[in-house]
């Protein structure tokens, strides 16, 4: 009960932040320039200094360890995702299909799950919940742009490798490998700008909220079956196997809150640009983050017990 009361607590700040970002797309304060202004500010600037920011540890071999680990787990979890994926969405429309896949395989790992991590494990949450945003990105550059677009001409080495999570866990690394210090005048604006990375991602959150039409989601059969998959049946899949395996302690909890985030905000974004159905995307996005309120901290606390 007290870990679900914890978890629940950090889950309603989250929401109460998104609760502001509602009201200010409802207002117009937010609008669609706006939105796109803030999401490339989190994905170039705040969520890879969130990510070298968590890097700044003393190098221990249970941290190495721990990497290796979280490294193992989240490639296995979207390997998972993927072949749950592709064998429940065969039949439907192509455009529902490919956004019904997408939405499985990719949680909202970066806006959702980094602030989560690090309200609930600290900067060691977000030190391995880093590694679960590189495959994250590296599996949506190449699977998941696949599947999007349907042409693999779409496949781009350059996207896959050097896009803003892989280039701030690499640093990140070298970083912690070298045991290296940020001077203070790197360091603090380091700091301040991975501080964005809670805020705005939910301001963001909020602001697709207020242009859902959820009475029109709430009516989509097929759409509540991919979020049950990716609410319920991936992360306690994902944490049964890890259990199983021996995994403990923050790295099971912070894959744990990886895995059981909401759809990606991602998936809007994709499918707008490869012509999918945007419309189920937004409601997708919108209602798992509703119905994640419940969910994470259920599932999180679950994973908190068995970590110890």
């Amino acid at each position: 009960m007290t870990d679900f009361l914890t978890v629940g607590q950090q889950v309603l700040i989250l929401f109460l932040l998104i609760g502001v970002g509602f009201i200010c797309g409802k207002k117009g304060i937010i609008n669609e320039t706006a939105s796109k202004v803030m999401a490339d500010v989190v994905l170039y600037f705040a969520t890879p200094c969130v990510i070298i920011h968590s890097f700044q540890q003393e190098m221990t071999d249970e941290r190495i360890k721990g990497l290796l680990v979280a490294l193992a787990s989240a490639i296995a979890i979207h390997v998972l995702a993927i072949l749950i994926a592709d064998v429940v969405f065969r039949n439907d429309v192509d455009k529902r299909r490919r956004v019904l896949r997408f939405a499985v395989v990719f949680s909202n790992a970066g806006y959702m799950a980094l602030p989560l991590q690090k309200a609930v494990l600290g900067a060691e949450g977000v030190f391995y919940g880093a590694v679960y945003v590189a495959i994250f990105n590296l599996t949506m550059w190449s699977w998941g742009l696949l599947t999007m677009s349907g042409d693999k001409k779409s496949l781009s080495v350059k996207k896959l490798l050097l896009n803003p999570g892989v280039i701030g866990l690499t640093v990140g690394v070298i970083i912690f490998l070298l045991q290296w210090q940020l001077p203070e005048v790197l360091a603090q604006p380091i700091t301040h700008l991975g501080n964005l990375n809670t805020p705005l991602p939910m301001l963001l959150i909020g602001y697709f909220l207020s242009k859902t039409d959820l009475r029109q989601a709430f009516r989509d059969g097929r759409s509540f079956v991919s979020m049950a998959l990716r609410l319920v049946v991936v992360p306690l899949v994902a944490l049964g196997g890890m259990y199983l395996c021996g995994v403990r302690g923050d790295v099971l909890v912070s894959m744990v809150i990886a895995a059981s985030a909401p759809v990606a905000a991602a998936t809007t974004m994709f499918a707008t640009k490869f012509d999918a159905d945007t419309s189920l995307s937004v409601n997708m996005v919108s209602l798992t983050t509703l119905c994640s309120v419940i969910t994470m901290p259920l599932i999180v606390a679950l994973a908190k017990i068995l970590s110890i």
